[in-house]
């Protein structure tokens, strides 16, 4: 069998080894990130839920531990925003108490805000009551409730355009679509529509290019004429249906981050290494950001910035409006999308402060680093993208040492709490943040061994699986068992939660037996994901409704069952998926240099799949 390229950095390992490959028998029975754990009382169901609520919904959860407790201001900023009031918690609305949203709780004192809500109905079912013993065991039901379950909690509900990887408008950071905030939205509106023939055939197959070493090629992007991926020191477009090459763009080291967002006319930023790297050195300093023009093949400009004495390093770029951002732990930098100018370069500053990184599209945010490695300091900042100001500012809670944006506009962030998570996942909880004043709307919390979204912790924009559009977050469950009970029959769902209050909304997307949801990215108010299959089934590309969460097929791969099947060399969370228009491409992010002894099958750079047209 093909082995599947390592893992990305802070990632764990592919549990299933590949794209629809059959699930191996597990070698331990007790419960593990990705498989189905044993059933027992509340595992992926809420207390009492309703009738139509099941696996993927937020279990009962502890009442909050002070994330709503006043925080000291940070310190040592130039310009921040003033904290708000003694009487409320840092970054968080007033006179609004925070608790896990939409289920039950423990009972809150009337002095912090906690004021018992309507128990929801029982279940009904069984014989019509007279009304006087309805009023007695609703009133029973109701004390009962809020004695052992809590109360439920609700609360009320212009930069230039940029693009997504494959070429569709951008409508908030990490695939989210629309710019609803918490107001909700219903589905439709998206360009990817069913073709007459959903039968997808190869299209062509790219071998994996000969590296020395682990070389990183993130990065890849849909145009209407090409798929541009990274190569070995170079930046290379295929053609989008017979796979040849349209145009190669040599750099002066390998390509070592890319932004996930492109402008309208597809310029997108890269950072790049200033000098090939020879061994035994297989890494040289990231030092270099560019934009490269898509259309023509062209690096529009080059530039780097000194922090010290020293060229800074950066780790990651992005794009928002006409501001090319890029961060590390040597701080931010900024550049004009079309001169290279720099609008800010990173600071020597006293207070230990800098912008760790950004999350692009819509809007501009920072998360920024204050402190000492032992006690950091997280700050989300909503910036001006042209001068860097922060317009707002939100402090993540005590036990946060890295932020990850999923979303700018509405604003979401995640984040591992306590390194709670425990699964490599980077993520423990979402927030849901106001930019425009920098309070807190609501805390999500997402269960590691619930929710199968992730997040490269050190990395601010690396989110996958969680898409924001509609006012909603959705993330997909981990996979668990299905219907029948049988082995080999996992499957998931897609779970919504209300950006304005943190509840579950009660549509939910169902993978089917055997079939596995892996969000891709937002098409309007709609999702496209990929659906990895069973051994003899190909994977397909389906529009889920943002409202309904019904599915729509837009795409279905062949049935191979042979060891070769290109579909399935790759490693779940070592590929990129793109889909546009008919053509779906499945590439790597990591390759390695061949083994002598490998005998298995080819591996591939990328391999693409399309309807015909």
């Amino acid at each position: 069998m093909t082995q599947p390229p390592p893992p990305p950095p802070n990632r764990p390992p592919d549990p299933q080894g590949g794209f629809g490959a059959p699930t191996p028998p597990p070698q331990d029975p007790g419960p593990g990130y990705g498989h189905p754990q044993q059933p027992g009382p509340g595992y992926g169901y809420p207390q009492q839920p309703p009738a139509d609520q099941g696996y993927g919904y937020p279990q009962q959860q502890p009442a909050d531990q002070g994330y709503g407790q006043p925080q000291q201001p940070p310190y040592g900023y130039p310009g921040q925003p003033q904290p708000p009031q003694p009487d409320q918690g840092y970054g968080y609305p007033a006179q609004q108490p925070q608790a896990p949203y939409g289920y039950p709780t423990q009972p809150r004192q009337p002095q912090y805000g906690g004021y018992p809500q309507p128990a929801p109905p029982a279940p009904g079912g069984g014989k019509k009551l007279s009304v006087q013993l309805q009023i007695v065991i609703a009133a029973a039901v109701a004390i009962a409730l809020i004695v052992g379950f809590g109360i439920w909690y609700a609360n009320s509900g212009g930069s230039e355009e940029a693009k997504e990887p494959d070429g569709t408008t951008q409508g908030s950071a990490a695939g989210g679509g629309g710019d609803t905030g918490g107001k909700g939205g219903g589905g439709g509106g998206g360009k990817e529509k069913a073709p007459a023939d959903t039968g997808a055939k190869v299209a062509y197959k790219v071998a994996q290019p000969k590296v020395p070493d682990v070389t990183d090629v993130s990065g890849s992007w849909i145009t209407d004429k090409a798929f541009v991926k990274p190569g070995v020191n170079s930046l290379v477009a295929y053609d989008l249906d017979k796979g040849g090459v349209l145009w190669t763009l040599p750099l002066t080291g390998q390509m070592c981050g890319a932004s996930r967002h492109v402008s309208a006319d597809n310029k997108v930023p890269i950072l790049f290494e200033a000098a090939k790297r020879v061994a035994p050195r297989y890494f040289q300093q990231c030092t270099q950001v560019g934009v490269v023009d898509l259309n023509t093949g062209k690096l529009v400009w080059s530039e780097s910035v000194s922090a010290g004495d020293d060229k800074a390093r950066f780790s990651e770029v992005t794009l928002s409006g006409a501001t090319v951002a890029a961060g590390g732990t040597d701080g931010g930098a900024a550049f004009d999308l079309a001169s290279g100018n720099a609008r800010w370069k990173p600071k020597a500053e006293d207070d230990r402060c800098y912008d760790l990184g950004y999350g692009g599209g819509e809007g501009l945010v920072a998360v920024r680093k204050c402190g000492t490695y032992d006690a950091p300091s997280v700050l989300i900042q909503n910036l001006d993208p042209v001068s860097g100001k922060p317009l707002s500012q939100f402090k993540m809670p005590a036990g946060v040492k890295y932020a990850s944006i999923v979303s700018t506009r509405p604003l979401v962030v995640a984040a591992d709490v306590g390194e709670t998570a425990g699964d490599g996942s980077g993520i423990s909880d979402f927030f849901s943040i106001d930019e425009k004043t920098g309070k807190l709307k609501a805390k999500i919390t997402a269960d590691a061994e619930q929710y199968a979204a992730r997040c490269r912790a050190t990395q601010v924009e690396s989110c996958e699986q969680a898409l924001v559009g509609n006012g909603k977050l959705y993330v997909p469950t981990e996979e668990h068992e299905g219907s029948s009970g049988e082995y080999g029959d996992e499957t998931n769902e897609i779970i919504a939660f209300d950006l304005a209050t943190g509840r579950t909304a009660p549509e939910k997307a169902d993978a089917g037996d055997k079939y596995t949801y892996v969000p891709m990215r937002m098409d309007g108010a709609n999702l496209i994901a990929y659906k990895e299959a069973p051994y003899d089934k190909g994977g397909r590309i389906v529009s889920v409704d943002g409202a309904t969460m019904k599915e729509t097929l837009l795409l279905e791969n062949p049935a191979d069952r042979s060891t070769g099947n290109p579909e399935r060399s790759f490693s779940l969370t070592g590929a990129e998926l793109r889909y546009r228009d008919g053509r779906f491409f499945i590439s790597d992010r990591l390759v390695s240099k061949a083994r002598e002894s490998d005998t298995g099958p080819a591996e591939y750079l990328l391999v693409s799949f399309a309807v015909p047209r």
